[in-house]
């Protein structure tokens, strides 16, 4: 007898109303929303989830921190829309992403773009456009300064630091040690001072170590190596540090045994930190910069059953969906170890009978797996398959164009 994965952890399915058996999202049955949208696959997020997590940040976060949002977790328009509403600034990965943020209308001071190898338009735009460039090397930097002085404009720029230290038991590692990402912190001291003769605003540095934490003493130690770090930095600056993005790394979480990050805890002990902070730092408005945590547990993906098919004992849910839609689900981005991230049949969620069953999308390749021998309602043709935590890096991290499949929607409900 084959040992089925376990289902989820039981507080990741509490997020979402359940009616009749039947999962709600934006106040509407999911069969409803299925009908509305008109096709599956799909992704839906929850715009009040979005605003209710925002909420709790700055019930826990100290009043003066700015929290911006890291658009590249999901870039769907209408969810960057919504976000700008409700935080203090956006930060971008993309000159794409650049006139989704603009778009918002969000202050072009309180956005910031960030990433290695941008190139000239990216670059040429960012500066037009008024923005934060966090400047990732020293060519990058007087590629900067030349646009600048093409366009007649002084170029905002922050240094991006590739600390020495990196954030303890994040999915995935940002800093410390030989990296694409940033200025090692030993080189920053000189490009500083190069900096300074250059017709550029200098307005802080940008220090992101980590990502996917759900310690939070892990975070608030590299929060706290952070402030000691761009203190140190900040003695070679041409300028007072206006800015300090301390980067974010807040994790959510997908798999059984995983715990959510106690925020409260991480809260208050950057509340003790700022007082610090604030003595080396005086005047620098501190940013943490979340996208992830803003916005996963408020997406799903959803996709419907074509066909239940046996094969030498084990069930398989044949679906419209898989992993050209969502990489990450079948396990292709990021993991060691494939692990099922929590899925359930959307409109029978908790069902009369259940099974283990393993569900596949419809491309030629055995990597494409959503859920494998997890035990779930039984599923029959028609029903909807639902992988929740979907709400970042989702479609925009996805192969789309893999085997020419359909591509699927985005709706904000």
């Amino acid at each position: 007898m084959r040992k089925l994965k376990p289902m989820h952890a039981p507080d990741i399915l509490s997020q979402f109303n359940i009616v009749d058996d039947c999962l709600q999202i934006g106040g509407m049955p999911l069969t409803r929303l299925a009908q509305r949208v008109g096709s599956t696959p799909f992704y839906a997020c929850d715009r009040g989830h979005l605003s209710q997590r925002v909420a709790l940040l700055r019930r826990h976060l100290p009043p003066s921190v700015h929290l911006h949002y890291a658009m590249k977790a999901n870039p769907m328009p209408a969810i960057v829309q919504h976000m700008a509403g409700l935080v203090d600034g956006i930060d971008i990965a993309s000159g794409a992403e650049l006139r989704v943020a603009l778009d918002t209308g969000m202050d072009p001071a309180h956005i910031s773009f960030a990433g290695p190898g941008k190139n000239h338009r990216e670059l040429a735009c960012a500066v037009a456009a008024g923005i934060i460039i966090n400047i990732e090397s020293a060519q990058e930097m007087l590629r900067i300064a030349d646009i600048g002085a093409v366009l007649g404009i002084r170029p905002k720029v922050a240094v991006r630091v590739n600390p020495d230290f990196e954030l303890k038991a994040s999915g995935m590692k940002m800093g410390g040690g030989p990296k694409q990402f940033g200025v090692d912190a030993e080189e920053v001291p000189a490009l500083l001072r190069q900096l300074g003769a250059l017709a550029i605003d200098f307005e802080g540095f940008h220090i992101y170590s980590g990502s996917q934490n759900l310690s939070a003493a892990a975070i608030s130690e590299a929060q706290e190596k952070t402030f000691t770090l761009a203190a140190r930095l900040a003695a070679d600056a041409p300028s007072p540090v206006r800015t300090l993005n301390i980067g974010g790394g807040f994790g959510v979480p997908y798999f059984p045994g995983q715990e959510r990050l106690d925020i409260a805890a991480v809260g208050h002990r950057l509340q003790d930190m700022l007082p610090l902070a604030g003595s080396v730092l005086s005047g620098a408005q501190i940013v943490i910069e979340l996208g992830r945590y803003l916005v996963a547990e408020a997406g799903m993906y959803v996709c419907r059953i074509v066909e239940r098919k046996l094969s030498r004992g084990r069930v398989y849910l044949v679906t419209d969906g898989g992993l050209h839609h969502h990489l990450a689900a079948s396990g292709n981005f990021g993991q060691v170890i494939r692990k099922n991230y929590p899925v359930v049949i959307g409109n029978r969620v908790h069902g009369g009978a259940r099974e283990a069953a393993t569900v596949i999308g419809p491309l030629c390749t055995p990597l494409d797996v959503l859920a494998e021998d997890m035990e779930m309602a039984l599923g029959e043709v028609g029903d909807l398959v639902v992988v929740l935590q979907s709400g970042a890096y989702g479609l925009s991290a996805s192969p789309i164009s893999f085997l020419s499949h359909p591509p699927a929607l985005e709706v904000l409900v």
